[in-house]
């Protein structure tokens, strides 16, 4: 074959799978699976800008901390996803941030066994920039019965938000824990009953950003975001029996 044409035939292929030949640092066999699932198979690059920090291992699996910081891709980003894959429920949340909140976000959520933990940021060109963590863990998390059920008046608490607001240099973090079981549907006799959707509002009523979420958060969920300047907000959220709950913060 004349040289050229292989060269050229080379740089094809290059040019055309320059996202989807990029290596998987953690060398997952479950990447190509929600590669397709979760992101549609859009192109993606892995980028050490998208920042997923979770525990080395996982002390308590019904409630593992994940901090997700894409701020390094300013304010290119549109929508965050972030899935544990090997979880029999893998996808954690959807995050779609406006112009004054930031790509910031920090949940508790359940694992099931040691799995690689994803978060894969959208940008406006239409690229996946795909953070990788993995976390280690005894096992357990999503199958385990809830402890939220064995509290007496749990139904009376159900969605009451604790939190607050904590002024930063830049705008304030809002940090806050809703009470829900967050039933996953995984426990015999008992079907799923989880908070699903999620609005940060300004105090006119003007959404902010959109959380969806899913049954592999943890119960009583706890939920971090940043907002820029000073601005009232407050929380709306739904779960998927239709109960609505709102709070100031």
């Amino acid at each position: 074959m004349n040289m050229r044409i292989l060269l050229a035939l080379v740089l094809t292929v290059r040019t055309d799978g320059l996202f989807a030949a990029d290596t998987d640092p953690l060398q997952s066999v479950m990447w190509e699976h929600h590669h397709e699932r979760v992101l549609n198979g859009e192109p993606y690059v892995f980028d050490d800008r998208v920042q997923v920090l979770v525990p080395p291992f996982a002390e308590d699996a019904r409630q593992v901390p994940m901090h997700i910081d894409a701020r390094a891709l300013g304010d290119e980003v549109v929508r965050i996803e972030a899935w544990a894959e090997l979880n029999p429920i893998p996808r954690v949340f959807s995050f779609s941030p406006g112009e004054q909140v930031l790509p910031l976000v920090a949940i508790r959520f359940r694992v099931e066994q040691a799995t690689p933990i994803r978060a894969a940021v959208l940008t406006r060109d239409g690229v996946w920039h795909v953070g990788s963590a993995r976390v280690d863990a005894a096992g357990g998390g999503c199958s385990a019965p809830s402890v939220v059920r064995t509290q007496p008046g749990w139904e009376k608490r159900l969605g009451r938000v604790v939190g607050g607001r904590f002024e930063r240099s830049t705008g304030s973090r809002l940090r806050l824990q809703v009470s829900h079981p967050m039933d996953n549907g995984l426990i015999s006799g008992i079907p799923e009953f989880f908070l699903n959707q999620a609005e940060l509002r300004d105090t006119e009523g003007n959404v902010l950003a959109t959380l969806e979420l899913y049954p592999a958060v943890s119960e009583n969920p706890t939920l971090s975001l940043e907002v820029k300047g000073q601005q009232g907000t407050r929380l709306w959220l739904r779960d998927n029996n239709g109960n609505e709950f709102e709070a100031a913060l």
